[in-house]
């Protein structure tokens, strides 16, 4: 027999939580909790998408159109919610939704002037993914959609999430070289850990929700919007126990096409009114001031 294939892929080491160093985020707070809205736009008639039934034959005009309402409309309420709350967020957008949904990157970056909203990188659409590209192609993907975020909010992402989280072989390698410093692809640990990359200059994994995120678990396994407000203040509650013990960050992962259902946004304010509530015991932020925090640490 053959040697048992490799498991590893020389990206980081194991660690074991309780085995770190400990630290805090500002103020002496130990958990960090952060809201990511995935803005995000698709082609018509091709390409991937999530779906809220199974599709038909292309045009497949029942998905196109329920996700088209998010940009539409649910992003709106969601980013109501936002400012009733006093709440940051991650924006996680598609470059194209630039020219696809005129006016919505605008109104996110006016209401992020006052609530401190982080853009961040996600591809340039989700009709798409990261792992189908060889790594040239991949490379143009991750200048084209940087180059013009960069254009339009007048300084470059520092954070990147693959449309799909999809990644190949060479992702973080791509993503170091072109100037980022986090990526939110790897849900393999609560806090952030750093990459190896082929630079030398590594890159950091911030921590991002799959289980508290509403594709998985509302339209894979069919949770309604009650029990997705139940699954986040239950996580909270038991992650504000546990990080008395280390630094955590929890993360929440939106879609305003799912989320932005009005049944489905009456319990998500409820959800994070409670968190919001919350604000003197623990770090509401964003997962950019997440990174740049680890950075600073002695020995990061």
């Amino acid at each position: 027999m053959g040697e048992a294939p490799k498991a590893g892929h020389g990206r980081y080491p194991y660690s074991a939580l309780p085995q770190r160093p400990l630290y805090d985020w500002p103020g002496g707070r130990r958990l960090a909790v952060y809201v990511a809205l995935n803005l995000e736009t698709f082609a018509f008639g091709e390409g991937l998408g999530a779906e809220l039934a199974p599709g038909g034959p292309q045009p497949d005009v029942l998905n196109y159109s329920w996700r088209d309402w998010g940009n539409r409309v649910g992003a709106f309420r969601l980013l109501d919610l936002f400012a009733e709350l006093g709440m940051p967020a991650a924006i996680l957008a598609n470059s194209r939704l630039y020219a696809d949904c005129p006016g919505l990157m605008e109104t996110v970056r006016a209401q992020g002037r006052t609530l401190g909203h982080e853009i961040v990188a996600h591809g340039r659409s989700n009709a798409e993914r990261q792992g189908d590209c060889d790594e040239a192609a991949e490379r143009t993907l991750i200048a084209e959609a940087t180059a013009v975020m960069t254009a339009e909010e007048g300084a470059a992402p520092q954070g990147w999430l693959g449309p799909w989280i999809s990644q190949s072989h060479h992702t973080p390698d791509l993503l170091a070289e072109a100037g980022y410093d986090y990526l939110l692809d790897w849900a393999h640990d609560d806090q952030p850990i750093r990459f190896a990359t082929r630079n030398g200059r590594g890159i950091l994994s911030v921590p991002y929700p799959q289980e508290l995120n509403d594709i998985p678990a509302i339209i894979a396994r069919k949770r309604s919007g009650r029990d997705f407000a139940e699954m986040i203040l239950d996580a909270f509650e038991e992650m504000g126990r546990a990080s008395r013990q280390a630094p955590l960050v929890m993360g929440i992962a939106l879609h305003p096409y799912i989320v932005g259902q009005p049944h489905r946004l009456a319990p998500l304010r409820r959800a994070l009114s409670r968190i919001a509530e919350a604000r003197d015991s623990v770090w509401i932020t964003t997962p950019g001031a997440i990174a740049r925090h680890v950075a600073a640490l002695p020995g990061a």
